[in-house]
């Protein structure tokens, strides 16, 4: 598949190369430790663009997400908010298992990499888990704490970019809960997240909440109708399909040389072919499961051909079909 017209350069608008950090970059770089913080990192990471080139979507729809998030840099300071509804915000969804997540933290260091001339960009993933709870009003004070107070703190120190990964535990849809489930709490903490965004939207220009979901009618209604991109990531299609097992078994080869003559047998091909109707996830899995096959080949992956690919291409195919039943 072609690389993205947007992937091809490196340089910000004013020419420069967006820099890597030189040192501490990784998992916890950004130094923001506070309840509801999953993970924070300086802009650009290494294993975020990693992340981002794994994952095997078109090409035009890297390239308008990427473009959106830019965007979002660049035009919501210069203009009126009431004429141009601008809330720096992006949601991506779709089945479990197709690249969301990954695609959501790759497009925060592609695009700190695309504008470097900001300054440095900091990257914030919150565990939405971490502020729901059972006691009344909990779930309302702690998301209130971190977007009000942890994510402002940070947008006031430069460009931030926040992942709200599973965001209908935060963001849940009012008009489906059940009157069983505490809906005062959720009602508040759904109002916490709307009002929250709404004032950051309109105090920091380069703030950009990047939403992930697997389950999209769950989410509040309201929430939705204030993203600027909603982008759906379906399942692979035969050619993403292919290039998807290709890139695993690359992988592999890697650690394992004699693993690369693989793709260039036949039974890759209708490997492949079994992959279709499976998640991106799955299909990687595939191969390791084909290296479990037999003893032999768990201690040697060496000795992997592609009939054991296709093997496991078709038992994970089964397995698809029995869990959907």
């Amino acid at each position: 598949m072609r690389k993205s017209s947007l992937d091809s350069g490196r340089g910000g608008e004013d020419g420069r190369i967006a820099q890597f950090p030189s040192a501490g970059d990784g998992a916890g770089s950004g130094g923001v430790d506070a309840a509801g913080v999953l993970d924070s990192r300086m802009l650009p990471d290494r294993e975020f663009i990693a992340q981002w080139d794994a994952v095997i979507v078109e090409t035009s729809q890297k390239d308008r997400l990427l473009s959106q998030a830019i965007l979002n840099f660049t035009l919501r300071e210069k203009v009126n908010r009431a004429n141009l509804p601008l809330h720096g915000l992006i949601v991506l969804h779709g089945p479990p298992g197709t690249g969301k997540t990954s695609l959501a933290r790759g497009l925060a260091a592609r695009t700190a990499e695309a504008i470097g001339k900001l300054g440095q960009f900091r990257f914030i993933e919150v565990e939405p888990h971490a502020l729901t709870g059972a006691a009344l009003g909990k779930s309302q004070r702690a998301v209130r704490d971190l977007l009000g107070q942890t994510v402002a703190e940070q947008a006031e120190r430069g460009p931030l970019i926040v992942l709200l990964d599973e965001v209908e535990t935060l963001a849940a849809d009012r008009g489906r809960m059940s009157l069983d489930a505490n809906p005062i709490d959720v009602h508040r903490a759904t109002d916490a997240v709307l009002a929250q965004l709404d004032q950051l939207a309109a105090k920091y220009p380069h703030l950009l909440f990047i939403a992930t979901s697997n389950f999209t009618k769950a989410v509040d209604g309201a929430f939705m109708s204030r993203a600027d991109l909603i982008e759906t990531i379906g399942m692979p299609g035969p050619e993403a399909c292919l290039a998807i097992l290709r890139s695993a078994v690359e992988e592999l080869a890697r650690a394992f040389p004699a693993t690369s003559r693989i793709p260039q047998d036949a039974d890759f091909a209708k490997a492949a072919q079994h992959c279709i109707g499976l998640d991106g996830r799955r299909i990687r899995k595939l191969v390791i499961s084909a290296c479990a096959l037999s003893k032999q080949t768990a201690i040697d992956p060496n000795g992997l051909s592609a009939a054991d690919v296709l093997q496991a291409a078709k038992q994970a195919q089964e397995e698809s079909k029995s869990v959907k039943e």
